[in-house]
């Protein structure tokens, strides 16, 4: 397989997985849906390319690349997390985490780990759909 063609391959199913989970938090109701998932998940797997196929043939430091994602979508997760009119309340945990195992996923993807992206999407959507455990 061409190097192009593989690269294409690898934001596609990064633009795809992202796009599943988007959905989920969108059918949930949730402000971060698909359009913003599919965002975070491509835009890390895009980054994740350019450091393999784009700077110096393979010889970059790619985990630089990796850590800079996790830093920068954690600013942006952060930005989705408040507290509840009363102050004892916090919310967008969930979303803010989801975004953060997004971008995990579209690094994973654009690394060409495809069963691992696919299984921790799977794993993900699963873990969403599961009732909130009340104490």
């Amino acid at each position: 397989m061409s190097p192009l063609l593989e690269m294409i391959l690898r934001f596609l199913l990064a633009t795809a997985l992202g796009a599943g989970i988007g959905y989920q938090r969108e059918r949930a109701g949730k402000r971060a849906g698909v359009r913003t998932h599919i965002l975070v998940s491509s835009g890390a797997a895009l980054f994740t390319l350019a450091s393999i196929y784009g700077f110096g043939g393979g010889t970059a430091d790619i985990s630089r690349v990796a850590a800079g994602v996790v830093v920068g979508v954690g600013f942006i997760g952060g930005g989705v997390i408040f507290r509840g009119a009363r102050g004892d309340e916090i919310a967008g945990l969930t979303t803010a985490a989801t975004i953060w195992m997004t971008a995990a996923i579209g690094l994973t993807a654009g690394a060409g780990m495809y069963l691992l992206s696919v299984v921790a999407t799977a794993v993900i959507v699963v873990v969403l759909l599961l009732p909130k455990i009340r104490g």
